[in-house]
């Protein structure tokens, strides 16, 4: 069996091609490298070549507040065209099974605590990274149009905000925790006194090791039949004020940590409920303490090697 794993060298796309290889399948990774995503001619000769039996789109411009408010446009039409192609693309080279990776942030703004899978576009989205939810809804709803025209049994998976090995730890693209794990790494190595961190560290987010998700697409892949996304989390969070605070222990940062409010914060509160996924048999394994202090291992390995994303 072959498996494509569209955005397979980035942060998720990774994880999830080496659980695939843990099983013995045979795995294509692809980047752009491999072929041009927003070029819809060379993505269904790709697929068409390939004939993969399961597709995994974990391919995705992302980014943190600050990138998805300057770049609307990019967040919301890339991603479209992206996951659009691919999934035509997967139709003509008639894949068996589509597993579409979209976000937390496709839920309102203020939707209630901890967010079922029902509360989709029940409310206003958060404005700060909206073109990038209005993309994942797109794929969500192409993932049960296909469902429904041509009987696919393709399924969406939406996990939480990720960390891991290979994520990004550019400071002005990357999302809260790995920029967090590489000022807290160079505060500490520069003896730094204080470290000014975005916000007032008031919202409370949840982390899933990108490891835990890589196991859910693979033992979901098979058993999950629907058109409704379902939710990958831990099902726990915690404050961003606690979170600087972990990460700072965990890399030896022993300053003060201060805030600048003048800075957006985002979604006041954003964690999963997480029961469906845990009744089909799938369960996060990975304690955030754990998988921040491997990360940090991995992030510190990386930069001497020169291959870290910063």
């Amino acid at each position: 069996m072959t498996i494509v794993v569209a955005g397979g060298t980035g942060l998720a796309g990774s994880a999830i091609v080496r659980a695939y290889q843990a099983t013995g399948a045979e795995v294509v990774a692809v980047n752009r490298t491999v072929v041009d995503l927003l070029d819809r001619d060379a993505t269904t000769n790709f697929l068409k070549s390939v004939k993969p039996s399961v597709v995994v789109d974990a391919a995705a411009k992302v980014g943190g507040i600050g990138a998805n408010n300057a770049f609307p446009v990019e967040f919301l039409s890339d991603n479209v065209r992206i996951q659009s192609n691919l999934m035509e693309a997967a139709h003509a080279a008639d894949v068996e099974k589509f597993i579409f990776l979209g976000s937390s942030c496709i839920y309102p703004r203020d939707c209630a605590q901890p967010i079922k899978e029902e509360y989709l576009l029940t409310g206003p989205l958060e404005e700060t990274n909206s073109a990038y939810a209005i993309a994942k809804i797109a794929g969500i709803e192409l993932i049960k149009s296909f469902r429904k025209e041509y009987g696919r049994s393709w399924i969406s998976l939406m996990p939480t905000n990720l960390y891991g090995p290979n994520d990004n730890f550019e400071l002005q693209g990357s999302h809260v925790l790995p920029a967090f794990i590489r000022r807290f790494v160079e505060a500490a190595e520069n003896s730094v006194a204080t470290e000014k961190l975005w916000g007032t560290g008031a919202p409370r987010r949840e982390f899933l090791h990108v490891d835990d998700l890589a196991a859910a697409v693979v033992h979901l892949g098979t058993s999950y039949d629907s058109g409704q996304q379902l939710n990958i989390g831990t099902g726990e969070d915690l404050t961003i004020k606690e979170l600087a605070s972990l990460v700072a222990e965990l890399a030896g940062f022993h300053g003060e940590i201060a805030w600048d409010t003048s800075k957006p914060d985002g979604t006041p509160r954003k964690v999963l409920d997480v029961t469906k996924a845990k009744s089909l048999g799938w369960a996060p394994k990975i304690s955030l303490r754990d998988g921040i202090a491997s990360t940090i291992a991995w992030y510190k390995d990386a930069v001497a090697k020169g291959v870290a994303r910063r």
